[in-house]
């Protein structure tokens, strides 16, 4: 198997890569920071994969195409693409400052909907497209504005692509996290549903594998957002979550 993992040094995406690392398959990582991208590639060969990298910022689109042109020398076809680029914002300012809500805008939904719109046509049949949104995407909440209108605008944009790429056989994975232990929530605090990185990563890995369309990892969160959806918007306002 050969995977791109765009992100690919965030908590989860590590947590998937050494799942099929295991399994002897071929990644090609990228992510921003060399060194710690270089101790990721070293970490899954250990585990038995092959890993290439590619320090890239994903938010450079002039190196978006030669990104994908990498990518695809290296390996050839592309099995499983994984994109895991998030980001959530310093909370005293990601609703108020409009560079920092822009910055997320950039990060979460304009990035990964350019690098897929460039890789979609380049997907082979079989082939599968995961990307990683949230929870905060099914409804609007107050201490998560902004980044839930990012994920809220990916999911529509994977809906989309998932039923174009179906007449082709290309299939796209929609996931959906609740709240994860990981270095972006490191200063939330902490309660009983918070999971960890390895339980959304094995997650992410069987999705792909049993050809899900949209998964909410661990499986309890499509409950809590059915339930979540249905509290009318007159009681929602007066709520503070």
């Amino acid at each position: 198997m050969k995977v791109l993992v765009l992100g690919a040094t965030s908590a989860i995406a590590q947590a998937a890569a050494r799942v099929w690392a295991a399994r002897g398959a071929e990644l090609f990582l990228v992510g921003r920071n060399s060194e710690r991208l270089g101790a990721v590639a070293d970490d899954l060969r250990a585990r038995g994969g092959k890993a290439l990298t590619l320090a890239q910022d994903l938010n450079d689109e002039k190196q978006h195409e030669p990104l994908i042109e990498n990518a695809l020398q290296a390996m050839g076809a592309i099995d499983v693409v994984l994109v895991a680029q998030g980001l959530l914002g310093d909370p005293a300012g990601r609703d108020e400052d409009p560079a920092a809500a822009e910055l997320i805008l950039r990060t979460n939904l304009v990035a990964p909907v350019r690098l897929l719109t460039l890789l979609a046509p380049r997907m082979q049949p079989g082939a599968c497209i995961a990307a990683i949104s949230s929870t905060s995407g099914d409804r609007g909440r107050a201490q998560v504005g902004v980044y839930g209108a990012s994920k809220a605008g990916l999911d529509s944009f994977l809906s989309a692509l998932r039923q174009r790429l179906s007449r082709r056989g290309v299939r796209v994975l929609t996931v959906k996290p609740g709240f994860v232990h990981t270095p972006m929530t490191a200063q939330r605090k902490k309660h009983a549903l918070y999971t960890s990185p390895a339980v959304i990563g094995r997650g992410i890995v069987r999705a792909v594998d049993r050809g899900r369309d949209v998964v909410y990892l661990p499986w309890y969160w499509r409950v809590i957002l059915l339930i979540v959806r249905l509290i009318p918007e007159t009681v929602f306002k007066r709520l503070s979550f």
